[in-house]
């Protein structure tokens, strides 16, 4: 059996199965808990709705939730920031037979041209992450214990899917 704190993920999981992605965004927001960072990060589908999390320290790096992110999902391309700019994240995305639209960082010697027309659309997850940070208790992330957090992360997904 599933251990408890992971239905509220399943649960979410189902009310989002139902998509038809053009394209995928990942991207990552930092909640500030008294001295103490969270980082959400998150998977959006092509109208900017929340599709998957991953909830972790502040200080975790973005791209290394990127692949969790991304399993068992599908889209024509995964738009992303200069922050996930990596050869093993572009062939992963390669694999899953998308379009990686992922801006080259400034430190590669050789750039990668992206879509910068699809990547304009790229702005959805940003405000998917300013209206989750409208629910107060988001913003300010009140829950000590990661798992209520991250529960009530998914409750007001969950609102902005039925909106």
């Amino acid at each position: 059996p599933s251990p408890p704190h992971a239905m509220p993920a399943y649960r979410f999981e189902a009310l989002t199965a139902d998509r038809d992605n053009q394209y995928l965004m990942i991207d990552s927001t930092i909640v500030r808990a008294h001295q103490q960072a969270t980082k959400l990060h998150m998977l959006a589908d092509a109208l900017g709705r929340p599709l998957r999390f991953i909830v972790t320290a502040g200080q975790v790096s973005d791209i290394t939730q990127a692949p969790a992110l991304l399993q068992d999902h599908a889209g024509g391309a995964v738009l992303a920031d200069k922050a996930y700019d990596s050869n093993a994240l572009r062939s992963l995305i390669a694999n899953m037979g998308a379009e990686a639209v992922i801006p080259s960082k400034r430190s590669r010697k050789v750039a990668i041209p992206h879509d910068v027309a699809i990547y304009k659309h790229r702005n959805r997850i940003e405000r998917c992450f300013n209206r989750l940070k409208h629910f107060r208790r988001f913003a300010t992330c009140y829950d000590p214990h990661t798992i209520h957090f991250t529960g009530f992360v998914h409750l007001a997904a969950t609102v902005i899917w039925l909106r």
